[in-house]
C-alpha cells in the first residue's frame, strides 16, 4: 500500500498540488470536520468522483479506519495508477495542529 505522511500531504496542498483528496468516512463525518480541499465519497461510489488518470490520496478517521483502506484496496484493483493513503487520517492531520474545515 502507497501511503503519504501529513507532512508530505500538506506541502502537496501548501504548493496546490493536482490531486485528488477524497475523505470515505461517511457523510455526517465529512460535514462535521475533514481536511481542506477534501472530497467526500463512500466505498461504494468512489470510482464516480475520482478518474483513473487522476493522482488520489484517500483518507478516513486514523490509522486502523478500514474506510480509505477498503477505498484504496477498490482504486489499485479498477486500475487507478497513482493511489496513496493517508493512514493517520484526521486524527494525525489535527494533531500534527493543521486546520480542519469544520460544520
Amino acid at each position: 500500500m502507497q501511503t503519504i505522511t501529513s507532512a508530505e500531504l500538506k506541502e502537496k496542498l501548501d504548493r496546490g498540488d493536482d490531486f485528488k483528496l477524497v475523505m470515505t468516512m461517511n457523510e455526517q463525518a465529512f460535514h462535521k470536520a475533514h481536511i481542506p480541499g477534501s472530497l467526500w465519497a463512500t466505498i461504494q461510489n468512489v470510482t464516480e468522483v475520482v478518474h483513473p488518470n487522476e493522482e488520489i490520496v484517500v483518507y478516513c478517521s486514523n490509522l486502523y479506519c478500514p474506510a480509505s483502506i477498503a477505498a484504496y484496496q477498490l482504486l489499485v484493483r479498477a486500475g487507478y495508477a497513482h493511489v496513496r493513503r493517508f493512514a493517520g487520517g484526521l486524527a494525525e492531520w489535527e494533531a500534527a495542529g493543521y486546520s480542519l474545515v469544520r460544520g
